[in-house]
């Protein structure tokens, strides 16, 4: 487009500042942004619409240096040109600068106070926000939705909800806020409550950014039901197959949900031509979820036939299914190529990958030697914990004490109950009783707690939860044990019966 709009412009017998602000325009949406300079210093006559959007251009790629200098030399400046200047500073993390240019401003309208306060905000500079969202002389929608955002972007979800209950009148956008701040806290049924209020209390439509939210939600609690009728509701108000997030959405869902087939539909119905890498990287995730490591690959190699280049996000996929697929040559052959990919940032989740892919291979004392050369900062607790899982599986003790001392005493998890269980299981794998009684013993006196396995299944509109060790359900006690009695014996006969028995006796005990 922009090609044929500078065909155009070029064509032209005379040029004014009105088509060279627009060429300037799209030259600087377009990234081309040393075009729109080369443009904007040949112009003879110059209006403050063109400083204006040569300014905007510059500070959109971080050029804030050239888009302070040109702002300096303006002949004149309008309310819109000041503004732009402190979105620009505020962005680039200069949010000092931002805020002396806005005190010189001459004069400010509402959209000059919320960039400020939208940039303490992004900041993390809460408490200034906050100051001058009440020193505001006037305040709109936006103003009140802006400081809410930032409340619960920085985790004040309780500041938040009392900026929500002082509104004077709410949109769509401020209960989509609020409804994100609970599925945030994991508070996914509220949320769904919340949006229920929002569409049939309130008779507010719910935006695209609704939809996701609440589809996030129902993901979260594998509610397909829910799902669905979210599902229908879109299809009525909106086309999602224009929207490559709302279909990423609903592919998530419905793949959380157990519906893989319907999820890969949805993938499919899209036009190729429209599907963009996010698309390509939720059906390569649901491909992991259900762990369909070969159809993950299939499709990742179909995706680059297409001319997609594979992001971050597409790795965590690829390297999920091939773990959880038992592919662990594949695995480790796509992590290689990750590293020799110098365009992608290398992520805590791409070294958690690796390290389970060499836990699942038995290839311990390599995955602890790759986790040591690391940066101090990359060696997270969720690393040391793969690996604390693989050694679980493989009943490695020594390298899995190394892995429980780092998460312990480093401090990474100290508190973490799972960790001093899987230690625990560990030593008892390896008949070291009185050791796998101690890391107990050590739980108890710190108040540790690990968190019972929980599953569930919905029949005939009711949920049934099962938790490990709860016998409450009465109705259903009789079939499930004598079912699990059946499978367990099963198993015996088989060879199936992994050292899980024992530690579930010991806890049993």
């Amino acid at each position: 487009m922009v090609k044929e709009a500078e065909r155009l412009f070029l064509e032209m017998p005379e040029k004014n500042v009105i088509s060279c602000n627009t060429m300037i325009e799209g030259y600087s949406r377009n990234g081309q942004v040393d075009l729109a300079l080369d443009l904007f210093e040949k112009m003879e006559v110059k209006n403050v619409v063109s400083w204006n959007t040569i300014i905007t251009g510059l500070a959109r790629v971080d050029r804030i240096e050239d888009a302070l200098r040109i702002f300096n030399s303006m002949p004149e400046k309008d309310v819109i040109s000041w503004t732009t200047m402190v979105a620009g500073l505020s962005r680039n993390g200069m949010i000092d600068d931002a805020r002396e240019i806005f005190d010189r401003m001459p004069v400010r309208n509402v959209v000059s106070w919320n960039t400020m306060i939208t940039g303490y905000t992004q900041n993390m500079k809460l408490n200034e926000a906050f100051e001058l969202f009440e020193m505001m002389p006037e305040r709109n929608m936006t103003s009140w939705n802006t400081m809410i955002t930032g409340f619960i972007q920085n985790g004040e979800l309780k500041k938040a909800w009392y900026l929500f209950s002082e509104m004077p009148y709410r949109n769509s956008i401020s209960w989509t806020a609020m409804i994100t701040s609970l599925i945030q806290d994991g508070q996914n049924e509220e949320a769904l409550k919340m949006f229920s209020k929002m569409v049939a209390v309130e008779g507010l439509k719910p935006n695209e950014a609704t939809f996701v939210s609440v589809l996030s939600a129902c993901s979260n609690l594998s509610g397909l039901g829910e799902g669905q009728q979210i599902h229908q509701m879109i299809s009525k108000t909106i086309n999602h197959n224009d929207s490559e997030t709302l279909v990423s959405a609903l592919i998530n869902m419905y793949s959380k949900c157990g519906k893989l087939s319907t999820a890969r539909k949805i993938f499919d119905d899209g036009l190729t031509n429209r599907r963009d890498l996010v698309s390509w990287n939720g059906m390569i995730a649901a491909y992991a979820h259900h762990g369909f490591g070969l159809e993950a690959i299939k499709l990742f190699n179909e995706m680059q036939g297409f001319g997609f280049k594979p992001n971050d996000v597409t790795y965590v996929g690829l390297l999920s299914a091939c773990s959880h697929a038992g592919l662990v040559e594949e695995g480790l052959l796509y992590f290689d190529e990750l590293v020799r990919d110098r365009t992608i940032q290398i992520r805590e989740d791409h070294y958690t990958c690796y390290v389970d892919l060499c836990g699942r291979a038995g290839k311990l004392k390599q995955a602890y030697d790759f986790i040591e050369q690391l940066e101090t900062n990359k060696a997270s607790a969720t690393v040391w914990g793969a690996l604390l899982g693989g050694c679980n599986v493989h009943g490695d003790m020594n390298i899995g004490k190394m892995a429980a001392e780092k998460l312990i005493e480093d401090e990474l998890e100290p508190l973490s109950a799972g960790t001093y269980s899987l230690l625990s299981n560990i030593y008892a794998s390896s008949g070291k009783w009185k050791e796998a009684a101690k890391m107990r013993s050590k739980m108890k006196e710190k108040g540790l707690k690990k968190q019972p396995g929980c599953s569930w299944i919905e029949v005939g509109n009711r949920v049934h939860v099962f938790v490990v060790g709860d016998k409450s359900n009465n109705q259903c006690n009789k079939v499930v044990y004598s079912l699990l009695n059946d499978l367990h014996e099963n198993m015996k006969k088989v060879g199936c019966v992994s050292n899980n028995d024992l530690r579930m006796d010991e806890e049993r005990g």
